[in-house]
């Protein structure tokens, strides 16, 4: 029986193989894949160890690669890595740190917080939906650093993530009529810099819902930000907003909330005591110094050595008015796409009675410079600072005050890592020689827009210098850089931070258009 049996066996394991479909041909290694590409990375030792490229995972398939490869054309060993690092995940070599791109890829879901409800007493705000955090001792969402962590997350194809966000940064207008500075309750005084146009104008989404939603935060925001306008045309300044000498209406930051900040409390008890100002004035100072996002710059100080002289209340910021006419200029356009022809008119009205504010009162002919202005002097400060570059970056600029910008940057902003905040040295963080990576990408496109390409893009390649020279000594991204010797940066009121929501946000993006 067992013969018989085995057999049988042998007879239908032969009939199968008569029967059965001729198996498939085995994959391709790399060489043959890749071909002439495999060669020249090879050949060009662009990894130490010729494993590590033949382990690589391509993005594409191999022959989008190819053509891809064809037609660029990368000569030499830098240039052959970044095509690779933009078209291959490649493992991490033994002892070796992951790209630039690999490391910010694998920080997302290190920064991604999930939507949730406090308990009660928490000083936290609830989110309905996941959102990114800067990293370090920032813990919760921050608003204009979410822009540049979104340019980021775009990059990464993190649309489901940015839609997330946009939709956690308009039930906060919903619920507080602004999107306060960051999600706590001690920040519900302030605001930061308003960029949430610009935000919503990242959002993948594109139905008719999702647009009058992002209409109606803008709307209220809009308001948060002039609902001093009535007082301030007969006192001269009331909240947020500023007459000008000519009854036009400006902006400056402010606060709403009295006393020292929870956040800084000891810090800024001690800073009102040392100034022999009225303890109140020197706190709203502080405040609407936070509400800037430049927390601590010159542009805020009467003397720059000293904090202690800050009256940020007395300062009327072309950047906040900058970003204030993209506000109305995208609201005027979104009622047009909705046909309410009444908004769309009045927002378009006010947003060329801003402009023209801007140009008469904020723009230094004979500086060549976009500048902030003093309220007691009633002059442009004499600070120069890369805030001049906003009216580029918004698109309100004249060519020739472009060109003139331009100059200015070449000359006193351009340092050898980037772009310096302000050409003085303070010890403020929103100083020399800081560098931050939200002002090198408004930088960047703003020159760009009006064609001074090449310096937009000197900028950015000496950003990505300082921010990968600090990465291969710390193995981290960091809030800040000093940009005159590729370092880590310093100054201000806490320990340098890492993570860093705007630094992998910008980082990557500019990663996107100018390879390693």
């Amino acid at each position: 029986m067992k013969t018989r049996a085995l057999v049988l066996g042998l007879v239908a394991l032969a009939t199968m193989a008569q029967t059965a479909p001729p198996p498939a041909p085995p994959p391709a290694p790399p060489q043959v894949l890749f071909g002439p590409l495999f060669e020249a990375v090879q050949a060009a030792k662009v990894f130490p160890d010729s494993k590590t490229f033949a382990d690589a995972t391509p993005r594409e398939a191999p022959e989008a690669i190819l053509a891809a490869w064809r037609a660029e054309q990368p000569q030499g060993a830098d240039a052959l890595r970044a095509f690779v690092d933009k078209h291959f995940v490649v493992p991490a070599e033994p002892g070796a740190k992951p790209s630039l791109r690999a490391h910010i890829a694998a920080l997302w879901p290190q920064l991604t917080r999930p939507a949730f409800t406090p308990p009660p007493g928490s000083s936290a705000l609830a989110m309905p939906r996941p959102y990114v955090v800067p990293g370090g001792r920032f813990r919760e969402i921050y608003y204009w650093d979410s822009y540049f962590t979104m340019l980021g997350l775009k990059a990464d194809g993190q649309d489901q993530l940015i839609a997330g966000m946009l939709d956690d940064f308009d039930s906060l207008v919903s619920r507080y009529g602004f999107v306060p500075n960051g999600t706590r309750t001690y920040y519900l005084g302030r605001s930061q810099p308003p960029f949430l146009a610009l935000l919503a104008d990242l959002d993948p989404r594109q139905d008719a819902a999702t647009a009058a939603r992002h209409l109606a935060a803008l709307r209220a925001e809009h308001a948060f930000w002039m609902k001093g306008a009535p007082a301030a045309r007969k006192s001269g300044a009331a909240a947020r907003v500023v007459r000008m000498p000519d009854g036009s209406l400006l902006n400056r930051y402010w606060d709403d909330a009295p006393g020292p900040r929870d956040e800084s409390w000891r810090e800024d008890v001690a800073t009102a005591r040392a100034s022999g100002r009225p303890v109140a004035d020197v706190y709203t100072d502080l405040r609407a110094g936070a509400e800037s996002g430049w927390d601590y710059s010159s542009r805020w100080l009467a003397d720059p050595a000293r904090l202690k002289t800050i009256r940020t209340t007395q300062i009327v910021p072309v950047d906040l008015n900058s970003l204030l006419w993209a506000q109305e200029t995208a609201i005027a356009r979104r009622c047009a796409q909705a046909g309410d022809k009444a908004c769309a008119t009045d927002f378009a009205a006010q947003a060329a009675a801003r402009g023209r504010a801007i140009q008469r009162w904020l723009w230094v002919q004979r500086e060549g410079r976009f500048a902030d202005w003093d309220r007691e002097s009633a002059r442009p400060t004499p600070r120069v600072s890369a805030a001049t570059l906003y009216p580029l970056f918004v698109g309100l600029a004249r060519p020739d005050q472009a060109q003139a910008v331009a100059r200015l940057v070449r000359a006193q902003l351009l340092a050898p890592g980037g772009l310096r905040t302000t050409p003085l040295r303070t010890g403020q963080q929103w100083d020399d020689p800081n560098g931050w990576a939200p002002l090198q990408w408004i930088a960047h496109e703003g020159l760009a827009r009006y064609g001074e390409t090449d310096l937009a893009a000197t900028i950015a390649r000496s950003w990505l210098a300082t921010v990968q020279a600090a990465y291969d000594d710390t193995g981290k991204m960091l809030e800040k850089y000093d940009v005159e010797t590729h370092a880590p940066g310093g100054g201000g009121e806490y320990p340098l931070q890492d993570g860093f929501g705007w630094t992998n946000g910008v980082t990557r993006a500019f990663l996107e258009r100018y390879g390693g």
